[in-house]
C-alpha cells in the first residue's frame, strides 16, 4: 500500500446561490465563466499560502439545496477551465517578460560594448584625471543599462513559474457542492 506523502488542503466556501461565484457581467455560457473577482482572489489568496505539491479540495455550501445537487459536476468543470484559461494567461505574460528580456539583453549588451568602446577611446585621446573620469562613468553607465535585462532573468520569471503551478494547481483541484 502507497501512503500519499501529498496532503490535502480543503477550502470551505458558502454562498447562498451558485450564480455568487461567477461574474455576473459575463456573457459567456457558465462553462466559460469568469469567477468573481472577490471569490477569485479568496481561492488564489488561499492556494498561494500552501505548498505547490499538495492537492487541493474546494467545498462549496450552497442554501439552495436544489442547486447543490444539479451543478455539482458542471461548477468543478467551470471552476476547471477558468484555473486553465488563467494558466495561458500566464503563460502568454510568461513568454511576453523573456521576449523583453531578450531583447532588454541584446540592447544592453551592445550599449556596455559601445560605453567600453567609447571609454578606451577617451582614455588613449585624453590624457589625465578627466580622461579616467569619463572612463569610469562610461563604464558604470554601460553597465547599468544591463539592469532590466538582469532583473528579468534572474528574478522576474520565477514568480510567475509559481503562479502557474498554483493555477494548474486549482485546475486539477476536487470540487465538492453540497447542501450547507
Amino acid at each position: 500500500m502507497h501512503i500519499s506523502q501529498h496532503p490535502t488542503h480543503t477550502l470551505d466556501l458558502r454562498v447562498r446561490e451558485l450564480r455568487q461565484l461567477f461574474n455576473s457581467l459575463d456573457p459567456t455560457p457558465f462553462l466559460n465563466k469568469d469567477l468573481d473577482r472577490a471569490c477569485e482572489a479568496f481561492i488564489e489568496n488561499w492556494a498561494l499560502s500552501l505548498p505547490h505539491d499538495c492537492h487541493l479540495h474546494l467545498t462549496i455550501h450552497v442554501e439552495e439545496p436544489a442547486a447543490a445537487k444539479e451543478a455539482g459536476e458542471l461548477v468543478a468543470d467551470a471552476i476547471h477551465n477558468y484555473y486553465g484559461y488563467k494558466i495561458g494567461l500566464v503563460r502568454g505574460e510568461l513568454g511576453q517578460l523573456m521576449r523583453v528580456g531578450r531583447l532588454s539583453l541584446c540592447i544592453g549588451l551592445l550599449f556596455v560594448a559601445a560605453c567600453l568602446l567609447l571609454a578606451e577611446a577617451i582614455t588613449s585621446l585624453i590624457p589625465g584625471p578627466t580622461a579616467k573620469i569619463a572612463r569610469e562613468s562610461l563604464t558604470i553607465i554601460g553597465w547599468v543599462a544591463m539592469w532590466r535585462p538582469v532583473q528579468i532573468f534572474l528574478y522576474d520569471w520565477w514568480p510567475l513559474k509559481g503562479r502557474i503551478k498554483v493555477y494548474d494547481n486549482l485546475r486539477f483541484a476536487r470540487v465538492s457542492v453540497v447542501p450547507a
